[in-house]
């Protein structure tokens, strides 16, 4: 009976330890629901299980228990949205940012971040984000400037496309990434037969591939999501169009090869970064994530997991959660990641190292091609 009092007195204890904690507010956001949920999905795992990770080894900050805690918002992918969404963190006194998705959200949100001093770790990919002189903006994964230009040097040395037609759907990240891939590819020797535009809800393309048809190209390079990729292959080859197709990262995913089914054989997409088999940390995330969220590591959780864990240890490390404190440190910061050994920023916050990797769907899975850097 002593034994069980002692037992249910130290359990109050520490639920009394927990409950006293202070709070860290970290701020999250990114597409939950509508055709990018799956993305937005896939990065918030990531996120929550840095965040439950670091908690479960009862973190301080200058001397006092801390709790770091998720306040999420749904920026449904749409710039007003996500404009919105900041400001209602920011007003909720999160401590750090961790998103937003798509670069489309990042780059309006990134100056309401700024203006309030707070540090935003994001997913976003477009050059523009960390090309504003923000000294708040970091990334997560490798900007477009360097994956293009790696697809694009990929598709005309390695490929030997001599003509290509680009699409992009308009979004920051699309045309972004499709700007820096032509750049590319014009440097390898490329001609472009056709740059063509759709947007990011569209599924009828039959009039663009129609003209891109017509010009006989090599390969079709699309700057976009999946949801309109599936389609846009599918369209493609109804219509007698074996031009090899060609895509970004948010192309490189188990569900893609849902939607496009047999349509998906042969097409290409990069991603930044190694392999999840190939990553320093890789296997043993895979174990955790698979115990946690009972299901497969997909695209964007493992740099969400590493965006996040910079974050949160530079407010250890700098002992404060005031981001005037933390934001050099953060700047500074030399970690190994799940994603690479030596995850560090260069001075506009892109990361210093990150590599790409270009897969094809062989059997009706993704298969490593060439991966370029980050080690």
């Amino acid at each position: 009976m002593k034994h069980q009092l002692k037992l249910l007195a130290l359990a109050a204890l520490v639920a009394a330890g927990s409950v006293n904690a202070q709070e860290v507010k970290l701020g999250f956001a990114a597409p939950l629901t509508g055709a990018q949920a799956q993305y937005g999905k896939d990065m918030q795992n990531g996120v929550v299980l840095a965040v439950e990770e670091a908690n479960a080894k009862k973190p301080k900050i200058a001397g006092k228990d801390v709790k770091f805690v998720l306040v999420s918002e749904d920026d449904q992918a749409d710039p007003k949205t996500g404009t919105a969404v900041a400001q209602k963190l920011v007003d909720a006194k999160i401590a750090g940012m961790i998103g937003h998705f798509n670069s489309g959200t990042s780059i309006p949100a990134s100056a309401v971040y700024n203006k309030a001093g707070i540090a935003q770790v994001a997913m976003a990919t477009a050059p523009a984000y960390t090309n504003q002189g923000f000294k708040t903006t970091f990334r997560m994964m490798t900007s477009d400037t360097q994956q293009g230009a790696v697809v694009g040097t990929f598709a005309t040395k390695k490929m030997g496309f001599k003509k290509i037609a680009i699409i992009d759907d308009r979004t920051a990240y699309g045309q972004g990434l499709a700007d820096e891939f032509e750049k590319a590819a014009k440097a390898g020797g490329a001609k472009i037969v056709r740059r063509e535009f759709t947007n990011d809800k569209a599924v009828d393309f039959k009039a663009i591939l129609t003209n891109i048809k017509r010009d006989g190209a090599d390969a079709v390079f699309f700057g976009g999501a999946e949801a309109q990729a599936a389609p846009l292959v599918q369209q493609m080859r109804a219509l007698g169009i074996k031009s090899a197709f060609m895509a970004g990262e948010m192309v490189k995913t188990d569900n893609f090869l849902k939607l496009a089914a047999k349509d998906s054989e042969g097409v290409m997409a990069s991603l930044a970064g190694l392999p999840l088999e190939q990553m320093p940390g890789g296997n043993a995330y895979k174990q955790r994530y698979k115990k946690r969220f009972g299901s497969d590591v997909e695209t964007y959780s493992p740099y969400a997991y590493d965006g996040a864990n910079a974050l949160i240890a530079a407010m250890l490390k700098a002992n404060s959660s005031d981001a005037k404190v933390y934001l050099p440190i953060l700047a500074a910061t030399q970690m190994q990641g799940v994603t690479s050994k030596r995850l560090a920023y260069d001075a506009k916050g892109d990361l210093k190292d990150g590599g790409i990797t270009l897969y094809q769907v062989k059997g009706g899975k993704w298969v490593p091609l060439q991966s370029i850097g980050g080690r």
